[in-house]
Order: C-alpha cells, then sequence, then structure tokens
C-alpha cells in the first residue's frame, strides 16, 4: 500500500529582485530535492530553525505554492501533474492547520460558518446536514453545541486552535499539516492540544506532517522524524531512534540545546557557533560546514551523500560515507 503522502525531489525556489527597480534578480532555494513520506496513521516530525523551509514544504505538499521541480504524490497519484478543477476533489483530503488561530480565523464569521465553510464549497452540504456535521467535528475537538454562534475573539488561544482543527477534520481528510499549532500557546495549553491530536489520529487514523521548532513538541507527538537545515532534509529516523543516537552534528547540537526541566541534573547547553548561510551564497559543499566542530576538508568541496546508517535513519554527512 502506497503512503498518504510521498514527495519526490521537491524543489521550490523564489526569485528575489535586487538594485534599483528590481532590474537585477537572484534565486533563493527554499526547498531543495526534498523526498519524504507519510503513511497512514503516521506522524512525521518535521523540524528545524526558522528559514529553513519546513513551511514551504508543507504549502507545496497543499499546492498553496506552485512547485519548481518534482513530485508530490498522493496515493501514488501525482497530484501536481493535475489541474485545478481536478484537484478539487482531492484538497479535502488534504488539510492545513495554521500557526497563529488568531489570525487564521475569520473574525466576522461565527464558529458554525468557519467550521462548516469547507465542507459547504466542496460537498455542495447544507442546511440541516452542514449544522449536523459541524456538531459532530466541534464535539471530536472538545467544543460543545453552545458555541456554533461565538465568534472566534469570544475564545481562548487554545479554544481557537480547537476551532482550527475542526475546521481541517469536517471534510474528512486523510493527511493533516499541523503548521506549528503550538507555538503560540501557553504550555500547559500546548500538553492539551497535542493530546487531542494523538487522541484523533488514534481514532481516525489521519496521517501528519507536524513543522516544529521545539524538540520537546516533536518528541510527543511524532513517529519519525526529520531534520531540515538550509532547505535541505539532513537526517531522519524513528523517534526513539532519533533521540537516542543522533548522526549529524547539527542534530545532535539541535538536541543538546534543548533545557531539561530538572535541577538535579545539569548539563552544558549546546551554542552552534558561526552564522547561518545566506540562502542566496549557499556554501559548495555541505552548507553545515562553516558551523560545524567536526568539518573535513572535503565537506567545503563535495556534497555529502546519503546513508543509511541503520534500519529507516539516513544521514547526508561525511563522517559516515
Amino acid at each position: 500500500m502506497p503512503p498518504v503522502i510521498e514527495t519526490k525531489n521537491l524543489v521550490k525556489r523564489f526569485r528575489i529582485k535586487e538594485g534599483f527597480l528590481g532590474r537585477r534578480s537572484k534565486t533563493l532555494t527554499a526547498v531543495d530535492h526534498i523526498s519524504l513520506h507519510v503513511s497512514c496513521g503516521e506522524t512525521l516530525g518535521l523540524v528545524g530553525e526558522s528559514g529553513s523551509g519546513k513551511s514551504t514544504v508543507g504549502n507545496c505538499i497543499l499546492r498553496l505554492l506552485n512547485v519548481t521541480a518534482g513530485r508530490v504524490l498522493y496515493k501514488g497519484n501525482d497530484i501536481l501533474s493535475i489541474k485545478e478543477t481536478e484537484f478539487r476533489n482531492i484538497r479535502g483530503k488534504l488539510q492545513v492547520v495554521f500557526q497563529d488561530p488568531q489570525s487564521s480565523l475569520d473574525p466576522r464569521m461565527t464558529v458554525k460558518k468557519i467550521v462548516g465553510y469547507p465542507l459547504r464549497i466542496q460537498k455542495g452540504i447544507k442546511g440541516k446536514h452542514l449544522n449536523n456535521s459541524v456538531m459532530t467535528v466541534l464535539k471530536d475537538v472538545g467544543l460543545s453545541p453552545e458555541h456554533l454562534d461565538r465568534y472566534p475573539h469570544e475564545f481562548s488561544g487554545g479554544q481557537r486552535q480547537r476551532i482550527g482543527v475542526a475546521r481541517a477534520l469536517i471534510t474528512g481528510p486523510e493527511f493533516i499539516v499541523f503548521d506549528e499549532p503550538t507555538s503560540a500557546l501557553d504550555v500547559s495549553v500546548q500538553a492539551q492540544i497535542l493530546n487531542l491530536i494523538a487522541g484523533l489520529q488514534e481514532k481516525y487514523q489521519y496521517a501528519y506532517l507536524f513543522i516544529s521548532h521545539d524538540l520537546a513538541v516533536v518528541r510527543h507527538i511524532s513517529t519519525r522524524i526529520a531534520v531540515m537545515y538550509m532547505g535541505s532534509i539532513v537526517e531522519t529516523a524513528p523517534r526513539e531512534r532519533f533521540f537516542a543516537a543522533p548522526c549529524h552534528p547539527y542534530t545532535r547540537a539541535l538536541i543538546a540545546s534543548v533545557p531539561r526541566p530538572d535541577p538535579f541534573q545539569r548539563q552544558t547547553l549546546a551554542v552552534l557557533h558561526g552564522d547561518v548561510p545566506s540562502p542566496l551564497h549557499l556554501p559548495e559543499g555541505c552548507r553545515f560546514y562553516p558551523r560545524c566542530k567536526e568539518v573535513m576538508d572535503i565537506c567545503r568541496k563535495v556534497p555529502p551523500p546519503r546513508v543509511e546508517v541503520a534500519p529507516e535513519h539516513w544521514v547526508d554527512c561525511h563522517l559516515y560515507a
């Protein structure tokens, strides 16, 4: 059985205008030959620093951005090669929950309209059937029918994010992109939303792409974890293997930089030295070598190979070639 979503050598480039009246332009490579897959009932955590290209990957998969090159397969079928009119039949199966519920919900619409709008547009359902569907999905996310006629500003941040999740679930999706859905929430509310997301997956077997820069959150929710740096995936591994035996120097630095909430377990937090290279002027060899303590001469000239160091554990690094 093919994965629900699979990308093959996905590339996204932007043209950046420079100079007087924008007469000159340069190419910014935000996503560079990304290949990943997410199966039914699985969560792939995508982590990395801000600006690494995580959200761009999610937007390309959902066709919210035009892809420069590569393929996106939904159950084995390339959804980038079909027309927009044909893709509308698939759109409801691929959904997204955005980072900030305050800005992603229309303040002029009630909860009933916000949650029911995708179903009305995509499937033409109206009236009593639409109301029943909205109430069912609100119950799934922990809200009650009394919330139907309220507006987003009447809810807390956690409740607004539940509304965003309900809007994504209303069309019966199979794949959902969570773009840092807990970063704008308090820690206690984060735990509630993460438990909600995990419970819904266990019940309906959704496939998730969970984008975050918080490794503690990713560790709680993910089945497998992929690390992005400067538009490329540098390491992918199952969750337990990822934290027990990280290979790439960047991955090790990310894990070591997470503070432990235990005053009796002292640790020296890792600090990455050097500056992040400009995406307009990427290094010739390994993109991480200007900040890597284990850099070798070959790292400065030759892009690293992809090596399988253990079953389902891949790393792009000359140390393991």
